[in-house]
């Protein structure tokens, strides 16, 4: 914990704000050393396990969904190569037995199948699906889950859309580079190298491309495709590096085989589905620093603000929306305040949950924020309130009278109220100058 917390002083210390080289170099080592760091601490690396044993439950009757719908375009053999590049990494002769042995699987069970099978199995998949969006989520700091409808709707879709779309590309891009005119043109000495660069780049570009896709959909929440795509491009060259390094591994290490006997091609699929999964999930980490750089030296440590830091939130919090509402322009968002209060995005979350269950904010369909009530009939007193009775869920403790203690709060609480008195939100906003809302006004106009 000693190395951890020096290391958080040299990249996120007073060196980092400073302007030049040294400053700009620490800030951008920020993001790889913030992912390395929540690797070390083991959340994410338990969860890419109990991803391993989610994927070999849901392999098999994926595959057999899969075969079902692709037998109606009569495309369910162009799986055999995407479920090979999959395990190519455990090396040639392993990947060809297993990708022999799960397409032989997938095939009798999508063969003896009916709709009542069907059905069971794209509610195991669906359950799967949860577990990884459960991953994603918890990586991305989202509390609430998909409801049930939205989650068996889109899921749903995705897994009827999913293996035709990519099937479909698969075919269209074989019959481009097949067709005659373009033959003749990647004939060309030149093009002819360009093509096999592509060839050989081709396969990076479907997993970045697969990774992009998976960061932007799978959390219940709003993906900048910028995050998302610089995550998928460090994890497409993790994927390649380390599949690389793994089937070098695999190859030339004998003690596998030795221990494990025939075993030894199962324990290496194990090992890489693990990898596979560690991989997509440090991406993911990745996307989200870089779409909230706020959480960089947070990391997944729960937040915990102090009584004090939780009702100056909750003030300027107020204080932000009331005077937008008050003297126009752009609404205030979460994202928005955070970046404005210094704050994770998380800690400006919860406390807008706290004023919206207490009828004082109002959330938009934009996730816009808007006073629920007239500036002027929002005490300070109530905010105050709202901040210092946050709840964790937890059963109060019993009430234990000791005069002296009750004394003191008593007096403390009666300071605090009568130093607010009547003061409202208002009386707060109309403090600040004219010509500030005025100047204000007029950069927002901008």
């Amino acid at each position: 914990m000693r190395i951890w917390a020096f290391l958080d002083r040299c990249f996120f210390g007073t060196a980092a704000a400073r302007p030049g080289a040294l400053g700009v170099t620490l800030r951008i080592l920020q993001y790889p050393y913030a992912v390395v760091r929540d690797l070390s601490r083991g959340e994410i690396n338990l969860r890419a396990m109990g991803l391993v044993y989610t994927t070999l439950l849901s392999l098999i009757p994926l595959l057999a969904f899969s075969f079902a719908i692709l037998r109606l375009f009569g495309g369910h053999r162009d799986l055999q190569p995407i479920v090979y590049e999959f395990f190519r990494p455990v090396g040639d002769a392993a990947a060809a037995e297993l990708t022999d042995r799960v397409m032989q699987f997938a095939n009798h069970v999508s063969g003896v199948v009916g709709s009542v099978g069907l059905a069971l199995l794209a509610w195991t998949l669906v359950g799967t699906i949860k577990k990884v969006e459960d991953s994603f989520n918890f990586v991305w700091h989202v509390d609430h889950p998909r409801s049930f409808a939205r989650r068996l709707a889109e899921y749903t879709s995705l897994l009827i859309a999913g293996p035709v779309l990519l099937v479909g590309f698969l075919s269209l891009t074989h019959a481009a580079l097949s067709s005659a005119p373009v033959q003749e043109v990647v004939s060309l000495p030149l093009l002819h190298r360009l093509r096999g660069t592509s060839i050989a780049l081709a396969p990076y570009a479907m997993v970045t491309a697969f990774f992009t896709a998976i960061y932007m959909i799978v959390p219940n929440t709003r993906v900048q495709w910028r995050a998302a795509l610089i995550g998928a491009l460090v994890g497409g060259v993790l994927w390649a590096a380390v599949g690389k390094m793994f089937t070098a591994f695999v190859v030339y290490s004998t003690r596998l085989t030795i221990v494990y006997a025939g075993f030894a091609f199962v324990v290496a699929a194990l090992l890489w589905t693990y990898f596979g999964w560690l991989i997509l999930l440090a991406g993911a980490q990745l996307s989200f620093y870089v779409q909230n750089p706020a959480y960089l030296r947070l990391g997944l440590q729960p937040l915990r603000l102090s009584s004090v830091e939780l009702e100056q939130l909750a003030l300027k919090l107020m204080y932000f929306v009331g005077r937008t509402h008050v003297a126009g322009g752009r609404l205030w968002t979460v994202n928005r305040l955070a970046n404005e209060l210094g704050l994770p995005g998380i800690a400006v979350a919860q406390m807008v949950t706290a004023l919206e269950r207490a009828g004082l904010l109002i959330v938009t369909d934009d996730d816009e924020l808007v006073p629920a009530r007239d500036t002027g009939g929002i005490s300070v007193n109530e905010i105050l309130d709202i901040a210092r009775n946050q709840r964790s869920g937890h059963i109060a403790p019993r009430y234990v009278p000791v005069p002296p203690v009750d004394r003191v709060l008593a007096g403390v609480e009666e300071a605090r109220r009568s130093r607010c008195g009547e003061l409202t939100l208002r009386d707060l906003i109309d403090e600040v100058p004219r010509t500030a809302l005025i100047t204000e006004r007029k950069s927002w106009s901008r």
